[in-house]
């Protein structure tokens, strides 16, 4: 692919990313990825033959993103597991927060093509080390599931959150609490 291919190409997906961080998931039609981009309407499909593998390059960024961010946030790694799953927690709430419309895409896989453009090379690994971690804190349980029980419970808190429903049912102006509390329910207390 030429280099003017390849900049276009990537000119698609930042033009993407911008618009789910900025108006959600609802909008990223190829018609609109491209006229912001300033580019036919036909030309996405030029390096995305489907709408799926444009939503899946947008995704794999949200994750490369997500990676990075928790990556930095733990540091040389030297902290205890669940302090860094705790850390893991707090990163992860934050991002989805804050780019509500990539959180939600990002987990949107009736919409994406997993096995496309290496959105699972992106987003497995950050689901591995939680998996990790997860078994190191708890050796007694099933790491994969319990992982997977406490990302649906951090995604079920962002989500809720983000809909105002948890600061009026628990009286919370601040998620910590609820990611105190589901730590405990996952990995059991800290003092276990």
């Amino acid at each position: 692919m030429s280099e003017t291919n390849t900049g276009l190409r990537s000119r698609l997906v930042e033009v993407g990313v911008e618009l789910v961080t900025t108006e959600g998931v609802q909008a990223l039609s190829l018609r609109e990825i491209a006229r912001r981009a300033g580019v036919s309407h036909g030309a996405p499909r030029r390096y995305f033959p489907t709408h799926l593998e444009l939503l899946s390059a947008i995704a794999r960024r949200g994750f490369e993103d997500l990676a990075t961010r928790g990556t930095a946030a733990l540091g040389d790694g030297t902290a205890s597991p669940r302090e860094q799953i705790t850390t893991l927690g707090h990163v992860y709430l934050d991002f989805a927060l804050t780019r509500r419309g990539m959180h939600e895409l990002m987990f949107r896989h009736d919409l994406l093509e997993s096995n496309e453009l290496g959105l699972r090379d992106a987003s497995l690994p950050i689901f591995a080390l939680l998996v990790d971690l997860v078994g190191r804190a708890r050796p007694d349980a099933d790491a994969r599931l319990c992982a997977g029980a406490l990302l649906a419970n951090l995604y079920g808190i962002a989500q809720l959150w983000t809909w105002g429903s948890l600061q009026l049912t628990t009286g919370a102006d601040d998620f910590a609490p609820l990611l105190r509390t589901a730590l405990d329910a996952h990995l059991g207390s800290e003092d276990r």
